[in-house]
């Protein structure tokens, strides 16, 4: 079997031809996170398997989270022991095994304002969190820290002084949460899995009772085709209840959208050495170094409108400024603010109204013969998630079907990352690049960075800056659209890179460079390339608008205005 590392245009018109003639094993109906932890775990096991996604990879709760792996230290109140231990378990796999090269460790600082109680409370909590870091093996990060008052005001020298009287730190991990989901779409292609973005489901295929495919439309072309499979997985996040009716069934579960909102401003616009875990009235708040800039959130409210676009308010902006200043010596203010994203939570809803109380764990259902639904859960347990997923599919299979194997098998550019990392200076020489550059390609890449030096080597130009944007380089655009599964200038700089929060201009010099390049790779004409540029200008517009909105439903009407672009139309 010839194996491709590649996710590009003929790979695409592979799979559109495998899924069009002949019948699946398992398929897998939606892109984020868990969905492509379905199909690399499905795939892995032997299976014939394919992917389905409406929109892009990642596009929806999969690349808005607060890009942590964590145990999530706040359920360790809620005595969800086992989740916690779960998670940790899975965040010391994913940085000693399975993606080294893109999630890595990050400190935070856990603020102290009472001397005694609040020391001891805390420092139990933070104590049982290592503990149970380590009963899941090697956790990957160092243990925490009790801090003085003194030792805070030298690592974080922009805390008020009346904010504290001591801190506590610890570690997690942090990743791009949009990269590592397409990384892992094309590592499941790698092993055989049918990957199609920009293909909606808009139907199932039942035969009495039991579903055994799905009406799907390419929204590249405009075709419509029948997909067969023997089970069909059902990971579509916030909107599981919206697929569940297109088979007639409410189902067994239901799931709220709870948003989240997160603000990126520039690193240097308060000093500290590490993140910081603040409290607030319902939840707690991160402060998360993320580069050059620091991403805060985040929000937890209600969202009943568009799934596709959630939108911030001036509202959401004003929350989080509030409850950061609160600790800091000099306040942002919105001209401190460079980028704003919003996210949707997939939670299981309980007999709790507040979002923030709703579980994080995950469910399985087969309540249909022939679909398997997973839903809730969170970001660092997704292979876990996946595993529990297909195994109540293949449940449904005839023959002895492998168990599980994704706790062992690395994502593409894994194997030898530690190697080629201790190389980054004499690659850089060799290239001619900054090492920082090199370091930032292999953090991205990890040892599949050689395939974009290839790109330079041949076309010295794409070691160029992006406009606007100078993290990221020429070649990362090309390579996104030959080998990264990007499809529209959108994919390129709201995902594959994340331009469109970490410019000022939120991408809009860049746009035209990117589509220019894109065009290059997969064979745009000019009208095309234009109409890219346009569609993607409009998009941050409706943003930034939708940003000064007062509600909800104000911010949403507004964002509403930039339309998803469509190829066929």
């Amino acid at each position: 079997m010839t194996r491709s590392t590649k996710l590009g245009p003929e790979e695409r018109e592979a799979a559109l031809a495998r899924l069009r003639t002949k019948e699946l094993d398992i398929l897998v109906v939606g892109g984020g996170i868990v969905g492509a932890g379905c199909a690399m775990d499905a795939v892995t096991r032997g299976l014939s398997v394919g992917i389905l996604e409406a929109r892009d990879w990642a596009s929806g709760t999969s690349s808005r989270s607060s890009k942590l792996v964590h145990g999530g230290i706040r359920y360790l109140e809620q005595l969800d022991f086992p989740l916690v231990r779960e998670a940790l378990t899975e965040r010391g796999l994913l940085l000693k095994r399975l993606a080294p090269h893109l999630v890595k460790p990050v400190r935070f600082l856990y603020p102290l304002k009472k001397r005694v109680f609040e020391r001891a409370y805390v420092g139990a909590g933070m104590l049982l969190y290592d503990v149970l870091s380590y009963l899941g093996g090697r956790p990957g990060v160092p243990h925490h820290r009790h801090l003085s008052r003194r030792q805070v005001q030298k690592l974080v020298p922009s805390l008020a002084h009346d904010a504290l009287v001591g801190g506590i730190t610890y570690y997690d991990a942090q990743v791009d949460d949009a990269l590592y989901t397409a990384s892992l779409v094309r590592t499941a292609s790698f092993y055989g899995a049918h990957a199609l973005s920009r293909v909606r489901v808009e139907g199932f295929i039942k035969v009495g009772e039991r579903v055994v495919g799905v009406h799907a439309h390419d929204l590249e072309t405009g075709e419509r085709f029948d997909v067969r499979a023997k089970q069909v997985v059902n990971a579509t996040g916030v909107w599981t209840d919206d697929t569940q009716r297109m088979v007639g069934e409410r189902g067994t579960f239901k799931v709220r959208a709870s948003k989240g909102v997160h603000l990126v401003v520039p690193r240097d616009r308060f000093q500290s050495a590490m993140g910081l875990l603040l409290r607030t009235e319902k939840s707690v708040l991160f402060v998360i170094p993320w580069g050059r800039h620091w991403l805060i959130g985040t929000t937890d409210t209600d969202w009943h409108l568009d799934k596709a676009h959630p939108a911030a308010t001036a509202a959401d902006i004003d929350y989080l400024l509030e409850h950061v200043n609160a600790v800091l010596t000099v306040p942002l203010t919105r001209e401190d603010v460079e980028g704003v994203y919003a996210g949707l939570r997939p939670l299981l809803a309980g007999e709790s109204e507040q979002t923030s109380k709703l579980s994080r764990t995950h469910l399985v259902g087969h309540s249909v013969p022939g679909l398997v639904v997973i839903a809730g859960g969170k970001w660092t347990t997704y292979r876990v998630m996946a595993k529990d997923a297909i195994d109540a599919a293949v449940d449904a299979l005839d023959g002895k079907i492998p168990e599980s194997t994704t706790k062992n098998i690395p994502l593409l550019g894994a194997e030898g990352y530690q190697a080629a990392w201790n190389k980054r200076g004499k690659i850089a020489r060799a290239f001619g690049l900054h090492t920082v550059r090199v370091e930032h390609l292999l953090n991205r890449y990890g040892t599949l960075t050689d395939e974009l030096l290839d790109l330079i080597r041949e076309t010295p130009s794409l070691a160029n800056a992006l406009p606007g944007a100078d993290d990221y380089i020429e070649a990362e655009v090309v390579y996104a659209a030959t080998h990264e599964g990007a499809l529209h200038l959108e994919d390129v700089l709201a995902r594959r890179t994340r331009v469109s929060i970490e410019s000022w201009d939120r991408g809009v010099s860049a746009a035209p460079v990117a589509a220019r390049l894109m065009a290059g790779a997969l064979g745009w004409d000019s009208e095309r390339e234009q109409r890219e540029v346009a569609f993607y200008l409009k998009r941050v517009a409706a943003e930034r608008s939708s940003q000064l909105q007062p509600d909800d439903e104000s911010a949403d009407r507004v964002r509403l205005e930039a339309p998803d672009i469509v190829a066929s139309r």
